[in-house]
């Protein structure tokens, strides 16, 4: 007798079916490829080949020295970090959020999405994701028993307005922009964001902005952030991984109305505490040395970025690259009949290259490859775009 009634072991400790719903992150799954092929060139994940600024790791001995680093912190964050991203969003972005109650530091940038959710949606609540979207956000939404709504970007990967307004249901409690874009590198216009911020203010739902690559723009494109056009509607989404290079780090930004406050604290309470202090105090050092940090190494990554636009144009009518003016991705359309994951797994297996699939991303309809630029020095970029181009000829048979 296995005392369970009629279920056996593996139907009474089976996972939930929140969780079973879930998309396993693609990242792990390339990282095996890549572990199973030694020498591979990855082009998958989405960070940046450079680090914290010194400035701020050599502070380091000063908060170990004078910190009481063995105690919680605020669970909002540090007063100081809070303060001093405060003046930021104001400075930079024409946000006007004072940091008692509407700036919350959170384990990276992902946990402000979740917390976000979280706070706004019940169990059945849907929300507006743009396809191709970040997959950890259509994960976040359905482990927190909400919906996520894919809605279609047009031929350029830009919002279609009238599309967003078709989605929305009595249900919908949010539409999420991401600009400068994951996976797609799109900068959507101010022009895009302001028309959807009016629609989510008449239609009484949330505008979920994030702006993880806000300095990452090239040729001219401009970052704008909705929040400045105000409404109790509006959330930012803010994160150091990218610009200041503290992926591992773990330190994110969520900007809400003042009325999700307590929410927000419960949810941050439950979840994590407090971001860890040390890396607060690495942000707030790095935050000291302003967006130049990033600005710097965007001549870099610009040359890059038309290197691969250039490799990727000698397989003309094979591949077809929208234009990508942010971030550092190119969203690829590839011309055959195999499914992306099935090609990107080739492509790591036989030419010693790694991207990631179109699928994880939502973009069900053709394949589609996320090639990321901004982990590599100049030369290994170089070296993995060159392979990405010859397999493609190897394997399509070009």
């Amino acid at each position: 007798m296995n005392g369970g009634g009629d279920k056996g072991i593996a139907d009474r400790f089976a996972p939930s079916d929140r969780a079973a719903q879930v998309q396993l992150p693609i990242i792990p799954t390339v990282a095996g490829w890549i572990a199973e092929t030694p020498g591979t060139i990855s082009l998958g994940q989405g960070v940046v080949h450079y680090g914290p600024p010194r400035a701020a790791i050599e502070a380091i001995p000063e908060f170990l020295g004078s910190f009481p680093h063995h105690r919680y912190v605020p669970d909002e964050g540090l007063p100081e970090l809070r303060k001093a991203f405060e003046e930021k969003l104001r400075a930079e972005n024409g946000i006007d959020a004072p940091h008692e109650r509407r700036i919350h530091v959170t384990a990276g940038a992902n946990q402000a999405f979740f917390n976000a959710v979280l706070a706004v949606c019940d169990p059945g609540d849907e929300v507006i994701l743009l396809v191709p979207y970040y997959f950890n956000h259509e994960m976040a939404i359905r482990l927190a028993s909400a919906v996520p709504v894919g809605v279609p970007t047009d031929g350029r990967l830009q919002p279609d307005l009238a599309a967003i307004e078709a989605a929305i249901t009595e249900r919908t409690r949010a539409v999420v922009t991401v600009s400068p874009n994951n996976p797609t590198g799109a900068v959507y216009p101010a022009e895009t964001l302001s028309a959807i911020h009016r629609l989510c203010a008449g239609r009484g739902i949330y505008h979920i902005s994030d702006e993880a690559y806000e300095y990452f723009t090239y040729d001219g494109a401009r970052h704008f952030s909705p929040g400045s056009l105000g409404g109790e509607h509006a959330i930012s989404l803010y994160s150091f991984s990218k610009a200041y290079g503290m992926a591992s780090w773990r330190v994110g930004v969520l900007v809400a109305p003042e009325h999700l406050h307590e929410c927000l604290m419960k949810i941050q309470d439950t979840v994590v505490v407090c971001a860890p202090a040390i890396s607060q105090f690495v942000a707030l050092r790095s935050l000291r040395e302003g967006r130049d940090y990033c600005l710097s190494r965007l001549p870099v990554l610009s040359r890059v970025r038309g290197n691969i636009f250039a490799r990727l144009s000698e397989l003309a009518g094979v591949v077809t690259v929208p234009p990508a003016l942010g971030a550092f991705y190119l969203f690829a359309g590839v011309k055959t009949d195999m499914p992306a994951i099935r090609l990107s797994e080739r492509l790591v297996r036989e030419h010693k290259v790694a991207v990631l699939p179109g699928e994880t991303f939502g973009a069900a309809a053709g394949c589609w490859l996320r090639i990321a630029y901004g982990s590599l020095r100049e030369e290994t970029a170089a070296e993995g775009i060159d392979r990405l181009v010859n397999g493609l000829r190897a394997i399509l048979g070009r």
